[in-house]
């Protein structure tokens, strides 16, 4: 992925200006406003009607849909280069709307094998109650020999939570658009500042809003970007699910949008900053960040991510294992100790008790999770002054 100065200044323009809702009459809202009304009304019960079977376009009923929501679900798809996108209640509303809007009992799922707790859960315990399987990969080599008749979709993560793997797009994507399926991805982590995942050959992109793009940690979102024929798809089962997105939550997270690119690009810089300076600290029995020369997808991160840019999460593991992540996490005197990320602060979370708290010890150890891992989240603190926290509290270890 090759991006310029240029490419930097348009996303933040996008960014602060997204896309308008005009009503029509003269003097526009600065801000989106916040429609909090369950309903709406109509002059005629045919206008009614035609709204409500999709035969004009208007709203009626706020879990179908509603301007806020809408409003904040243009402006994600303006920055990730989609068509159309859904807005949702929270990720794991969007994750699973989208899996189940394109599976059907007897249908099979590739997933990349490091996934999100939750995710994970889903794909293993929830659907193989309707039949739906699920094979785990660790790279597009195996997906290839994992691919069905029945597969319709391959699932990965831009950065993959807490491993920080990097996903080979352009191969996962050969592979699902082979066999006929589509390859969805999850890029939380990244954000659309550090990856468009639909131009390097993804269908559809997943983001927990919650996170980086709210970015304040006030209010829980979830959005799926795509073209407009599989969104419809998607728009279908949300409203029937009823994981719609609320307007006051709506817009915190199009407000946090308008910072997005500022922050996560400081974000990213800190991140490899305490990842370089921790790397070599006696405390340390290893860090996982895709900057680092060492990590096993650096070149592909490189080439895949934006310049410069890595992601805004660092993962730690600490000599002594659990007891000693423990300890770290609780040492730190500038970091929150929070199961999400994404907002202004460093966040720290032991991860198998944590985001991974569903995986078993066996499930822990096929993702490449130790158990001893802390997941660190890094916020908009000085630099220097969050690796002097970290490295005080290892000096005590």
């Amino acid at each position: 992925m090759s991006r310029d100065h240029r490419d930097d200044d348009a996303l933040q323009t996008r960014a602060v200006h997204p896309p308008e809702h005009r009503s029509g009459l003269l003097g526009r809202p600065t801000a989106t406003p916040v429609h909090r009304t369950a309903t709406f009304t109509f002059d005629s019960s045919d206008t009614f009607a035609a709204v409500m079977e999709d035969h004009t376009r208007g709203y009626a009923y706020s879990r179908i849909d509603n301007p806020t929501s809408d409003g904040f679900a243009r402006a994600v798809a303006a920055l990730e280069g989609g068509q159309a996108a859904q807005p949702f209640a929270s990720g794991m509303a969007a994750i699973t709307t989208t899996l189940l809007a394109f599976l059907s009992s007897g249908d099979h799922i590739v997933a990349q094998r490091q996934l999100y707790g939750g995710t994970h859960h889903v794909l293993t315990r929830v659907l193989p109650r309707w039949g739906i399987r699920v094979s785990f990969v660790d790279s597009p080599q195996e997906a290839v020999s994992a691919m069905t008749a029945t597969t319709r979709l391959v699932w990965c993560e831009t950065i993959s939570n807490p491993t920080l793997r990097v996903a080979d797009f352009p191969a996962f994507a050969a592979v699902a658009h082979d066999g006929g399926a589509l390859l969805v991805v999850d890029s939380t982590f990244a954000t659309p500042v550090v990856c468009r995942p639909l131009s390097l050959g993804a269908d559809l992109v997943v983001h927990s809003a919650t996170k980086y793009i709210g970015g304040h940690s006030d209010a829980t979102g979830g959005v799926v970007v795509g073209d407009g024929r599989h969104l419809e798809d998607v728009r279908a089962l949300r409203t029937d699910l009823g994981g719609s997105l609320a307007p006051d939550e709506a817009f915190l997270r199009l407000r946090g949008l308008q910072t997005l690119p500022l922050r996560v690009e400081r974000q990213n810089r800190t991140a490899a900053r305490l990842a370089e300076g921790l790397v070599a600290h006696r405390a340390i029995e290893s860090v996982d960040y895709p900057g680092l020369p060492g990590h096993p997808d650096h070149a592909r991160a490189a080439a895949v991510l934006a310049p410069g840019l890595f992601g805004g999460v660092v993962t730690l593991t600490p000599r002594g294992g659990k007891d000693a992540a423990l300890r770290l996490c609780d040492s730190l005197r500038l970091c929150h100790i929070v199961t999400s990320l994404g907002g202004t602060a460093t966040g720290v979370s032991h991860v198998a008790s944590t985001s991974h708290r569903q995986l078993d010890d066996a499930a822990l150890a096929a993702a490449g999770i130790s158990p001893g891992a802390v997941r660190v989240a890094v916020g908009l603190e000085g630099p220097d002054d969050l690796l002097a926290d970290f490295t005080t509290a290892l000096d005590r270890m």
